[in-house]
């Protein structure tokens, strides 16, 4: 009589989770239960999958909260933007409009490669996943080095946060905007490379799809307020 083979379980978005946040030295990995154990579930009972995982469900109230901070941020500029009776200020150097316009058509594309990665992990192909996070954090990545670049610029031209309502109100809104990319672009990264070594599934992906809730945020944000400040 042959010796059984136990076959390697298969990971639930649980399980991927556990694995993602081993990768990155938070927690130990979880160990996966015995061939045969169904997690304490009573025999014959089928396993039940919530419609919307509580991931997702954390995400979106984060991302509400995070609606009304950048609410109240917006609401203070354009109250200080109309009482002003000359906006810009006299004497004070213009923001690179056109250069932002291409900037931001570069952060809108990322959300379009990241979309082609989000099917592809649907679909279970992972090269294409990867490509599609890796373009998306490229383009995240070129995003911020423009963006930096013409803050430099303007930082020598005298536009600084002492220098007045209209740059403190550019930085401190612009600012905010970029710290969060930034965040994002790490976040995607740490997806990156998890899904470069077969972390996600066509079942598992909930860390993928966490993370792109929280990009298509940063884009789509970002066109408003490009709007606002930049365009009069």
């Amino acid at each position: 009589m042959k010796p059984r083979t136990l076959k390697p379980p298969v990971l639930d978005d649980a399980g991927v989770v556990d694995e993602l946040l081993a990768d990155i030295g938070r927690i130990p990995p979880r160990v996966p239960p015995e061939h045969g154990d169904n997690g304490g579930r009573p025999s014959g009972e089928p396993e039940r999958t919530p419609l919307v995982s509580n991931a997702v469900l954390g995400m979106l109230a984060f991302l509400w909260a995070e609606t009304v901070f950048f609410a109240g941020l917006v609401s203070a500029f354009l109250y200080l933007r109309l009482g002003a009776p000359v906006w810009p200020p006299p004497l004070q150097p213009r923001l690179p409009v056109e250069v932002t316009g291409v900037n931001t058509a570069i952060l809108l594309l990322s959300g379009v490669t990241l979309t082609q990665a989000l099917r592809a992990v649907r679909r279970g192909n992972q090269q294409s996943l990867v490509n599609g996070l890796t373009r998306t954090a490229c383009l995240g990545a070129i995003f911020l080095g423009v963006q930096g670049f013409e803050w430099v610029r303007l930082v020598n031209f005298g536009l600084t946060l002492s220098s007045g309502i209209y740059g403190a109100t550019f930085y401190t809104l612009i600012g905010t905007h970029g710290v969060h990319v930034f965040g994002a672009l790490i976040w995607l990264l740490i997806i990156l490379l998890a899904s470069r070594r077969g972390r996600f599934t066509a079942r598992a992906h909930v860390p993928v799809l966490v993370c792109g809730m929280f990009w298509y945020f940063v884009v789509l944000l970002w066109p408003v307020l490009y709007l606002l400040v930049y365009v009069k």
